[in-house]
């Protein structure tokens, strides 16, 4: 099938080309020590195999905020030991991504090697994806390679200016990306499920809106579903609920009814009066029997099982967000046991199955499932942006 976008199959003989790869090397590090090198591991097929077919691999990231200014404390010198221990290569620094540093960096550089340049955002241009900061660091690379999909949501001249400047292509990660976002939403195989969940409705009303025209299913859990029962008249207690979005519910309600989209609320929950790990008052009741003096946790085991089996009708599902306060047993029941039935169901080729968003990632970890999901992106903000329906100017540079 052709693809909208160039790969790294498109290139040809890149033998001593300058291949400039933007990467996601903005890991969490303490004491001089990298704490989750999943990034790390997410460029290792495009730099190897860049770096396997001769090219000169010039790896262009950011790291921190340091806001257009040199600090020693975001230099990206600080990944190039990392980075060598999980490619089993050794990777230079080059001390600029433009200029004179990075062009006698680079003229060292044999085919195959592999480098990290400097932080992009050392220089105030990369944010506002100044024309004469792409012009530079053009200037020190023949092709262009995005492998950053969790980057493709900002307009920054290291991740849509240079695709407009070189010929540019798709990494192996973002390719994967890509590929499975449109498995999920662009040309899905229906019916399609998907569950959001999160703290409050707010921050995922673009989502929502998305979605109901887009989707089957629509499962509505963690905090935003107390709001979604509020406005169905259901008296929540003490729960975390945002009760002046009840016509904003409502809005959704009449236009996921207009698309033939079902909206999946619980009508059992999980309840306690604190919030705190298996307190002495949890007990499971029906949605309408809530007391004022208690909170919604989770759903109920009933609502699970019959989420279960709309899942077990549909052919696609998305997921951002888990179904109760996960982070705190007994709080994580329904989230633990709707993913590992989402996961079976993969597993058994029934299911196509993409989640992202990092409280979701978290929970999937959780439940001991996410390696058996048909596709986990770790990419927060891009991911939910994707799932607002939105342009990703990284995305869209590539389509050019």
């Amino acid at each position: 099938m052709t693809k909208p976008f160039k790969t790294l199959d498109d290139m040809g003989d890149i033998a001593g080309k300058r291949v400039l790869v933007r990467e996601d090397l903005n890991v969490p590090m303490q004491d001089g020590a990298v704490t989750d090198d999943t990034r790390l591991r997410a460029a290792m097929p495009t730099v190897l195999e860049l770096a396997d077919r001769g090219a000169k691999v010039l790896i262009l990231a950011h790291f921190g905020r340091p806001k257009g200014q040199k600090n020693p404390e975001y230099s990206l010198s600080k990944i190039t030991r990392p980075l060598t221990q999980v490619l089993g290569r050794e990777v230079q620094f080059i001390p600029d991504c433009q200029g004179e540093a990075a062009i006698d960096g680079i003229k060292v550089m044999r085919n195959g090697d592999i480098a990290i340049l400097e932080n992009t955002r050392f220089h105030g241009g990369e944010e506002s994806n100044d024309p004469a900061l792409v012009e530079a660091i053009a200037a020190i690379g023949d092709l262009y390679v995005n492998d950053a999909f969790s980057a493709a949501h900002r307009a920054h001249a290291s991740t849509a200016g240079l695709a407009h400047k070189l010929p540019a292509y798709a990494g192996r990660s973002m390719e994967k990306e890509l590929d499975a976002l449109q498995a999920a939403l662009g040309e899905p195989v229906t019916p399609v499920a998907a569950v959001v969940g999160g703290a409050k409705v707010s921050t995922k009303l673009d989502v929502l809106n998305n979605l109901v025209a887009k989707v089957d299913h629509l499962i509505i859990g963690g905090g935003m579903a107390n709001t979604f029962l509020y406005a169905r008249g259901v008296d929540v207690g003490k729960s975390l609920c945002e009760k002046e979005l009840s016509d904003t519910v409502d809005t959704i309600f009449d236009r996921a009814e207009a698309a033939g989209c079902t909206i999946h609320l619980p009508y059992d929950v999980v309840v306690a009066k604190e919030f705190a790990a298996n307190p002495p008052s949890v007990r499971t009741c029906n949605v309408h029997e809530v007391a004022e003096d208690e909170m919604i946790l989770d759903v109920g085991p009933a609502a699970v099982e019959a989420l279960a089996d709309a899942l077990k009708n549909c052919r696609t599902l998305v997921w951002n967000g888990p179904l109760g306060a996960f982070e705190i047993a007994p709080f994580d029941t329904a989230t633990v046991a709707l993913a590992k039935t989402a996961a079976a169901l993969t597993k058994e080729g029934q299911l196509t199955s993409v989640a992202g968003g990092g409280d979701t990632v978290a929970a999937l970890n959780h439940a001991g499932v996410a390696s058996e999901f048909s596709f986990v992106s770790t990419a927060g903000g891009a991911f939910l942006e994707w799932m607002e329906g939105k342009d990703l100017p990284g995305v869209k540079a590539l389509m050019g």
